[in-house]
């Protein structure tokens, strides 16, 4: 009777669990991330903005003799993740992807315009453009490189 009990308990869990999860709701931002088409449409952003990077006299420079390829797919991971999309970024911190290149905040607007212009080509709304952006604003604090200036002999 006790195994009786316990299999009719695991059951009744089952069902519940799988309840639960088909009532799930969906993610809090699958409207935004759909507005960039998707993990298809993400790529194809990655894509454009790669090729406008390229021609732009000001950011090529920083991609010309890159790994191209690889950059596009990690840059469409974090995209996907930021966009509360359902993918793992897999690539290395902003902080370290880019230590050493220099990168002025010049050269990031830039790039920002470059995305803009990629994402105005994939036709994804000016309102779901800015929200995007508002997530990516902050790196430019680990990306961009300042001149330090000399401390102070002590």
């Amino acid at each position: 009777m006790n195994a009786l009990i316990r299999r009719t308990s695991l059951a009744m869990l089952m069902a519940i669990a799988s309840l639960s999860y088909m009532s799930t709701p969906a993610r809090a931002d699958e409207a935004l991330f759909n507005d960039f088409g998707g993990t298809a449409g993400l790529a194809k952003i990655a894509d454009d903005l790669m090729t406008n990077v390229l021609a732009d006299p000001r950011t090529r420079p920083y991609f010309e003799e890159a790994p191209q390829k690889r950059i596009k797919q990690k840059l469409a991971e974090q995209l996907c993740v930021l966009l509360d999309g359902p993918c793992t970024y897999t690539g290395r911190t902003m902080k370290r992807a880019h230590e050493g290149l220099g990168v002025t905040r010049e050269a990031f607007n830039a790039l920002v315009e470059n995305l803009q212009k990629a994402m105005d080509t994939n036709n994804v709304p000016f309102r779901s453009q800015n929200r995007l952006l508002a997530k990516l604003a902050p790196m430019y604090r680990e990306i961009e490189e300042r001149n330090q200036e000399p401390q102070d002999a002590k």
